[in-house]
């Protein structure tokens, strides 16, 4: 039995026994975060009754907590959410706490940035933490100006920089490869009494390795190693990065080959940065060799060498290999994350299995990771150019009912795939929703495919819906649509498409309306011929001319 399932039946018999308070829950909910067990946690805490227990400010960071460290962190924004408004008066460590979650999202800053105006409706002030989060959240989204705003309004408000502090605005200016301002800053750091320590040298040697400054690189990772503080990957791993990254491959195999020689113990970080490298050359069978030596040495993996190695095989499109690395993620008992789905369903994409690709979507969805239009767009195009128009249309609604803006891309490419698919219907529903965010080509193909083939009762609303965003109806678009209603015999449809056509200044050149006219007076409609070239006839005398205005 595993320790988190110890944890959970002790705790079953507090609550059973009345024992429980705002303390146990949060050491409970702490340690299913630390055993990664976000469902058992967050059932526990949404069926909690006591209201006063589940707005207790503690027991809802700890909750935030073990959503964010578990990678659920639109969940723990919604439930942040929910928190409020069931009671919650968040405080500092709960703004830190969700600030984290930002740190390497995509969009994150800007996320951030919403999350700081209701911080600043609070009251609450920011402390060194908060700083700390923000300067960590810019590094990693390389905003080094920000970082340096928020670093130098923490100082003017009296609270003094640490260690950390620096390391991330080094941090921040590295991948601009700024070397000139981190050499300040370590000036800086030096004139306020603080000793640049492993952390802020190690920061200062990314600065040098991202800005191609090699020599000064090395000579940093010379001093940290003779200072005792390159007793672990990560400064090599930054070295070996930057060369690698500056295509001096055959330089960074011989930092790799130093480090392993020196005896440092691989975490497996310096095995997927040359994993990464070698992948991105082609050279699969590298890959393979490194995996084998890292599985030698450690005997098992994390989820960030399983995550490179499955990079690594689906970019060689070694399928083998891919499901054998799936196999090791299960024998080692690592749980996917989204950077794992994302690589799959690119993969399955890429090689057409769609199938395989639906199904990595739901195992997503199934273990709490919400569903990204990034993610479904490469799977809906590629079940739409496969035909089955059907299974994408299913996929966007499910994207929509997870409450995303979807953007103008995406409703094009569905509409496009459901006029392909002959699901006019469908694609009726898509053109009114989104009807001002589709570009004139892709409205006026789905415009041609209705007129022609669509619901002929909806075919005026259609053409109202194109008019209405400033996209007018071709002539031959509108003969094809006048020709169906005669042949169909659809007298009251034929009339009112033609009052709303001459409502909207509508007119008809002199072949169309001739062709109009004689297949009306070929099916025995001659009162709607003589309406017909009354009105459109006199109009087209009115104008000088008897063409439609249609461009």
């Amino acid at each position: 039995m595993q320790k988190w399932q110890e944890v959970s039946q002790l705790f079953d018999w507090m609550k059973q026994h009345g024992k429980v308070s705002a303390a146990s829950y949060t050491s409970f909910i702490t340690l299913m975060g630390k055993g990664h067990q976000t469902r058992i946690a967050l059932d526990l805490y949404c069926n909690l009754e006591d209201e006063h227990i589940k707005s207790n400010v503690f027991v809802c960071n700890s909750m935030l907590k073990c959503l964010i460290s578990n990678g659920r962190v639109e969940t723990a924004f919604k439930l942040f959410e929910q928190m409020k408004e069931g009671g919650l008066n968040p405080d500092i460590v709960t703004y830190s706490t969700l600030l984290a979650g930002r740190v390497k999202a995509r969009h994150g800053y800007s996320k951030a940035c919403k999350l700081m105006e209701d911080f600043k409706g609070t009251g609450l002030k920011f402390d060194s933490v908060m700083y700390g989060s923000l300067l960590a959240l810019c590094a990693s989204h390389n905003l080094d100006e920000e970082a340096e705003t928020y670093f130098q309004q923490m100082k003017n408000e009296g609270l003094p920089a640490n260690e950390f502090h620096y390391s991330s605005l080094l941090n921040a200016y590295a991948a601009k490869g700024k070397h000139e301002k981190a050499e300040k800053l370590i000036d800086d750091m030096k004139s306020a009494g603080l000793v640049p320590n492993k952390v802020v040298l190690t920061s200062l040697l990314k600065v040098y390795a991202r800005s191609g400054l090699f020599e000064k690189a090395g000579e940093l990772l010379a001093e940290l190693d003779v200072s005792g503080q390159a007793l672990d990957e990560m400064p090599y791993c930054l070295m070996m990065d930057g060369l690698a990254k500056a295509g001096k491959i055959h330089d960074a195999q011989k930092i790799f080959d130093e480090m392993k020689a020196k005896g440092i113990r691989s975490d497996g970080y310096s095995y997927s940065t040359m994993i990464s490298t070698y992948s991105k050359i082609g050279n699969i069978e590298e890959v393979k060799r490194l995996e084998e030596e890292l599985e030698n040495i450690k005997g098992k993996y994390d989820l960030v060498v399983m995550n490179t190695l499955l990079n690594a095989y689906s970019r060689g499109r070694d399928m083998e290999y891919v499901m054998r690395t799936l196999k090791k993620m299960d024998k080692f008992k690592i749980c996917p994350d989204r950077q794992t789905f994302s690589i799959l369903i690119s993969y399955f994409c890429k090689e057409k299995l769609y199938d395989l690709a639906q199904r990595t979507l739901e195992d997503m969805q199934v273990r709490g990771h919400r569903l990204t239009e990034e993610l479904c767009s490469s799977v809906i195009t590629g079940l739409g150019e496969s035909g089955r128009a059907e299974e994408a249309f299913k996929l966007y609604n499910q994207l929509k009912s997870n409450r995303h803006t979807l953007s103008k891309v995406l409703h094009e490419k569905i509409l496009n795939i459901l006029v392909s698919g002959r699901m006019l219907k469908e694609a009726y529903t898509v053109m009114k929703a989104n009807a001002k965010s589709i570009s004139k080509p892709c409205l006026k193909k789905f415009v041609i495919a209705f007129a022609e083939a669509g619901n002929i009762y909806i075919v005026s609303d259609v053409f109202k819906e194109c008019h209405s965003t400033g996209c007018k109806i071709e002539q031959d678009v509108l003969y094809i649509a006048l020709s169906r209603y005669i042949e169909q015999g659809k007298k009251r449809e034929l009339i009112h498409l033609l009052k709303w056509m001459k409502n909207q200044r509508y007119e008809l050149a002199s072949s169309t309306l001739n062709s109009v006219l004689k297949k009306l007076r070929e099916s025995g409609q001659s009162d709607v011929a003589e309406m017909l070239s009354h009105e459109f006839t006199s109009s087209g005398k009115q104008a000088g001319n008897s063409h439609a205005r249609l461009e």
